[in-house]
């Protein structure tokens, strides 16, 4: 099979790149920073877009929004206009667009919340569906993976002995392994039961304290310093609403289909994602 992966040089896009690659399929990768005409595979898996944790300035919102809604429409419309389509698009998401519920379990059927990331969500998705082929959404929660993404910030002041949780520590982190993640992606590429939104999430969300505590287990280090939401919010200003409230998503859809989680732990998950750290 020969697969396009926009983002291929990412977190999630470079070890998904690996897994295909180690079972015999071609992996075409694809920036969409560059002019001309995207080469298509027989499945588009589409993961570009701009880091979301940085400061929101109105120009990081800008680019946020665009890379996103633009891009997609790009990779569309490439689709569109191909002979023969690609049998289907895996088009990425976020667990951001539920938006804040608190406690409430959140599972693929929910509406949308209304703040900036679920409306960036809304648009991105929306984007996605035009796809004149099968198009599964997955929604991705919090990647355990040391060597970028949430985890790989949280670790050095672990590590230092002042972490801990966030705030309330009360929000919710629908974590997920990256392995687990790759896999999920893996099943939508092959499976054609796969359609529509799907939580990347492993089936139990934890609070931010329980993760801070498991995190500090995994690193034999305390987890008991508090930062204060009014910290975070200095650091990163609107930004902060990502770790300062929190979804509790959980991957119904994901496991109806039939996938079978990894790493469903959240002791284990982190034991292995920080083996090197620790």
């Amino acid at each position: 099979m020969r697969v396009t992966i926009t983002g291929a040089s990412g977190l999630i896009g470079s070890k998904l790149a690996e897994a295909l690659k180690q079972r015999g399929d071609e992996v075409i990768p694809v920036s969409l920073r560059t002019p001309g005409p995207i080469e298509l595979g027989d499945v588009v898996v589409h993961l570009a877009g701009e880091n979301v944790a940085q400061r929101w300035t109105d120009e990081a919102r800008q680019r946020i929004e665009q890379s996103r809604v633009e891009g997609t429409r790009r990779v569309v419309t490439a689709i569109n206009e191909a002979g023969p389509k690609p049998r289907a698009l895996i088009s990425s998401s976020a667990v951001g667009y539920y938006g804040k519920h608190g406690d409430e379990r959140l599972d693929e059927s929910q509406p949308p919340g209304d703040d900036f990331l679920a409306k960036v969500c809304v648009a991105w998705e929306h984007e996605a569906q035009q796809a004149d082929t099968r198009v599964v959404r997955v929604r991705t929660g919090v990647v355990l993976d040391q060597s970028a993404g949430a985890l790989a910030k949280m670790i050095t002041p672990f590590k230092l002995g002042v972490g801990g949780p966030v705030a309330s520590g009360k929000q919710y982190m629908p974590w997920i392994h990256l392995d687990d993640v790759v896999g999920i992606y893996l099943a939508a590429i092959d499976d054609e039961r796969w359609t529509g939104p799907v939580n990347a999430t492993a089936p139990e969300p934890v609070t931010n304290k329980e993760f801070s505590r498991a995190l500090g287990r995994a690193l034999h280090r305390p987890a008991i310093a508090p930062i204060p939401a009014f910290a975070i919010r200095t650091l990163y200003g609107d930004m902060a609403e990502i770790v300062t409230e929190g979804q509790r998503a959980v991957p119904r859809r994901t496991l109806e289909l039939g996938y079978r989680f990894r790493y469903t732990d959240l002791d284990e998950a982190l034991k292995k994602a920080t083996s090197a750290s620790a």
